[in-house]
């Protein structure tokens, strides 16, 4: 009896997914004015990565295309998060940390000398796991990456800051409290914060780590929504545990599992007739 309720909740689930793949493509389908090149924003190429002696991430070669969103799936601990720390360059905060291979943006390689960290994470945006605003007002929250960059203009500033917020669709939730802290802010609208101070640096990629994980059903439907509004002006690529959530966002989705990429294709592709059985075993729930 359990094993047919089991096997019933998976039926379910599929059916939901394969719901959701429709809906997007309908979506799409209703912008025809809308087109885009498939040039590549990154490239990874043969790239390994090892914390120490974990060979955490072996021989990845993925090629991420502008103005696409980008799903990477799989069960904790197979190297999601490792993977996309790496394009920013983050992952080297971590002492112990040792890469081989490439990583082209732009075609030019991120461990290029010429290319300082600095200005890969100005083009390279990143958004959390947890909402993480700055302990200040909200407008020197969407301010701060201007300030770095050596904007003090007020008027600059405050257009900087108007048109972040309204790229992150909060603007008009806080437009009459910019001077409040950004601490008084819903889980949600503390998110969508970050996501404008990401925006604020004009960056090319934004990338974006779980970002719904700690949300509330209405609130990642809101920054699902917002997600679809930026790939138009950005290339976006996001860790999620949730295959509903890959299945409903994103353009490709590569399924990682034991530090490899199993296999990188159109997500309609990958949750209804994928080639690996891995990869089917995940998306339906087998294993996860």
């Amino acid at each position: 009896m359990e094993g047919l309720i089991m096997a019933e909740l998976k039926m379910k689930e599929r059916s939901v997914m394969n719901e959701a793949i429709s809906t997007q493509t309908e979506q799409q389908n209703k912008q025809p004015g809308i087109v885009h090149s498939s040039r590549p924003v990154f490239e990874a190429k043969d790239f390994n990565l090892w914390y120490g002696d974990n060979h955490a991430l072996q021989n990845i070669n993925l090629t991420f295309n502008e103005n696409e969103i980008s799903a990477i799936i799989g069960p904790s601990g197979c190297g999601k998060s490792t993977f996309i720390k790496s394009l920013n360059r983050m992952v080297e905060l971590v002492p112990v940390v040792r890469t081989e291979g490439d990583i082209v943006y732009r075609e030019q390689n991120i461990f290029d000398k010429s290319l300082t960290v600095e200005e890969l994470r100005t083009k390279v945006g990143m958004v959390f796991q947890k909402p993480n605003p700055f302990p200040k007002s909200i407008y020197d929250n969407v301010a701060y990456g201007a300030r770095v960059h050596g904007i003090r203009k007020k008027k600059v500033l405050d257009e900087i800051v108007e048109k972040s917020l309204r790229g992150a669709a909060i603007w008009h939730e806080v437009k009459d409290r910019l001077n409040a802290n950004a601490y008084g802010l819903s889980g949600g609208q503390q998110q969508r914060i970050c996501i404008a101070r990401a925006l604020a640096i004009e960056p090319d990629v934004i990338l974006m780590d779980e970002p719904t994980s700690a949300l509330d059903p209405i609130s990642t439907t809101k920054i699902e929504d917002l997600m679809q509004e930026l790939k138009e002006k950005y290339s976006i690529i996001v860790v999620t545990h949730n295959m509903q959530q890959a299945a409903r966002i994103s353009d490709k989705t590569a399924f990682f599992y034991q530090g490899y990429v199993v296999e990188h294709d159109d997500t309609k592709a990958i949750f209804e007739n994928p080639k690996d059985k891995r990869t089917e075993d995940y998306v339906s729930g087998r294993f996860g």
